[in-house]
């Protein structure tokens, strides 16, 4: 646990530095990110400390004296079975509700930093809001980032687009802890700014006015910034915030909303189809004509383009769309399989401890090798084959390549077979593999070739 909170530290060091956090703030933190953790250190937990106690019984021909006794294998596993069962139900409820507190309390807590300080969070290569204005750099420089170069601002207006527009080659942030000031010094730069006459008919000309500057300096008020409550709860839009009652209503909500798109996609395709008001126009008659080529010939040139015309815009026209609803119902789907992925992931975690276990008391029995060499890199072996599995798994079926139930246990029934094959070989007091298996057929037919001479009987 101490190794993944130390990976958090780092993972999210950015957003903490140069915020003038205080130690609560930071520990709350690190406390509300923790949680979230115990999914992958708990299973890691269960291998690698039942390798390690069966690893240690076996060396120390603990188990031998055991049997010795008439104590079997399953009769020694017998106490720590129903631990670990009680340590997958109290998993479950962890999962399903101390979990999506931690994360609905630990997103709020990052949002809320995340507005304090703006001047630390400018970030290059992208536009960043910063006050009154929109703010581009291409590099910053300096012990704090104070120093900038390739700047491009937006100003904001009360008109919608970006009518002011300023660039400069160097830039300067100028403030201090203490001030909710903040002053951007520019040099060597052009100011744009597009007018907007009261008169309509001026507008055709679209006037602007424009200027070059050595030195021009925007102070920035940011008393609204770092006026910011931390304890601010009102985003609660994530499924890794809500329990197993609240995901199953979203997931019916989702799949309602789902189903009315594609409903209304069918319906719109087929209006554009205009078969309804073919029959409106339509004047039969007693003969039929035979067309000998196209119907097109039946028209003049003029409106036979116009109808092909037509045909392409209104095929152009299906395409386009088609293009846009098809986007829609890809995310559409893939937010739907993320919260069918957090479903399952709650009883994965509690059947994850329960088939590791029995992976790794069997191993350890097995291999007869306690403490914390090579239990360690087996554990670590079996836990990273584990828990890639699930990851590219859950990847997957986030596009809807495979079923998100399938890829969120699909890890756990990989390793339950695993589970079941080393507790018979264990109980059977069989090595890891038989390897006499392969052998032994293959002796005896490279005997029946006379490949192998048999061995002749001395009296």
């Amino acid at each position: 646990m101490f190794i993944f909170v130390l990976q958090t530290i780092w993972l999210y060091i950015g957003e903490l530095a140069g915020k003038d956090l205080d130690t609560e703030i930071i520990l709350k933190f690190l406390l509300y990110f923790s949680p979230k953790l115990v999914p992958l250190v708990l299973p890691l937990t269960i291998l690698l400390t039942s390798i390690m106690t069966f690893g240690n019984f076996a060396e120390n021909y603990e188990f031998a004296a055991m049997k010795s006794s008439g104590i079997s294998l399953q009769r020694a596993m017998r106490s720590l079975t129903v631990f670990i069962l009680l340590v997958s139900v109290t998993a479950f409820f962890f999962a399903n509700n101390v979990i999506p507190a931690a994360e609905y309390k630990s997103i709020n807590l990052r949002k809320n930093i995340a507005k304090l300080k703006p001047a630390m969070a400018i970030t290059e290569g992208v536009f960043n809001d910063l006050g009154t204005i929109n703010i581009k750099v291409e590099d910053k420089s300096g012990d704090n980032g104070q120093y900038l170069t390739d700047v491009i601002i937006h100003k904001k207006t009360n008109r919608s687009g970006n009518f002011t527009v300023m660039k400069a080659k160097e830039g300067e942030l100028v403030g201090s802890t203490d001030s909710d000031v903040l002053s951007l010094i520019l040099k060597d730069g052009n100011y744009y700014d597009e007018i907007q006459p009261s008169d309509y008919s001026k507008r055709r000309d679209k006037p602007f006015a424009k200027s070059y500057f050595e030195e021009y300096t925007i102070n920035l008020d940011l008393s609204d910034f770092n006026n910011v409550d931390l304890e601010d709860e009102s985003y609660s839009n994530t499924q890794g915030m809500l329990n197993i009652s609240e995901l199953r209503q979203s997931i019916d909500s989702f799949t309602t909303s789902y189903n009315e798109k594609k409903r209304a996609l069918t319906e719109n395709m087929y209006q554009r189809t205009d078969f309804d008001n073919i029959a409106v126009n339509l004047n039969p008659s007693d003969s039929i004509k035979e067309i000998e080529n196209t119907i097109l010939e039946e028209y003049d040139t003029y409106q036979a383009v116009q109808i092909v015309n037509l045909s392409i815009g209104s095929v152009n026209g299906a395409l386009s769309h088609l293009n846009i609803k098809k986007s829609e119902l890809k995310n559409s789907t893939k937010q739907l399989n993320k919260f069918e992925i957090a479903l399952h992931e709650k009883y994965v975690l509690a059947a994850a401890c329960i088939v590791l276990f029995f992976v790794g008391a069997p191993l350890g029995a097995i291999i007869r090798k306690g403490g914390m060499g090579l239990p360690m890199v087996v554990a670590i072996l079996l836990f990273l084959t584990y828990h890639f599995i699930g990851i590219f798994a859950k990847n997957s079926a986030e596009d809807g390549s495979i079923s998100p139930f399938w890829a969120t246990w699909l890890s756990t029934l990989i390793m339950l077979p695993l589970g079941i094959y080393l507790t018979y070989r264990a109980t059977t007091d069989q090595g890891l593999f038989a390897f006499d298996t392969i052998t032994e057929p293959i002796r005896k037919g490279l005997k029946k070739a006379g490949i192998i001479k048999p061995k002749r009987k001395i009296d």
